[in-house]
């Protein structure tokens, strides 16, 4: 099998305010106004994948007790920004692979 073919994606487990434990994976992070953003989806963990929901989830790296977090953003007009800009970021990478695939 071709190296170009293999593919092993960076995963967090994160854990929300309830306690639950979700893998996700990473597709994009950027440092945007001095603060480091990170889009993930949900990661592949079952045959039923293609059925579920795939959202986006943007998270902000911040320092709690001297300990780095990915936390959600709280400030919508700082959710919104970062959120189009990553948004914009997969367009243009699609659009170039539908270039390469042509």
């Amino acid at each position: 099998m071709s190296e170009m073919n293999e593919y092993t994606p960076e995963l967090f487990e994160l854990i929300d305010g309830e306690g639950n434990k979700k893998n996700f994976e990473l597709i994009d992070a950027a440092e945007l106004n001095g603060e480091q953003y990170f889009a993930m989806i949900p990661a592949i963990e079952d045959e039923d994948f293609l059925n579920s929901d795939c959202e986006l989830v943007i998270l902000k790296s911040i320092f709690e007790d001297g300990e780095e977090i990915l936390a959600s953003i709280d400030d919508d007009e700082e959710f919104v920004e970062v959120s189009d800009f990553f948004l914009k970021r997969m367009e243009e990478a699609m659009e170039e692979f539908d270039e390469d695939d042509e």
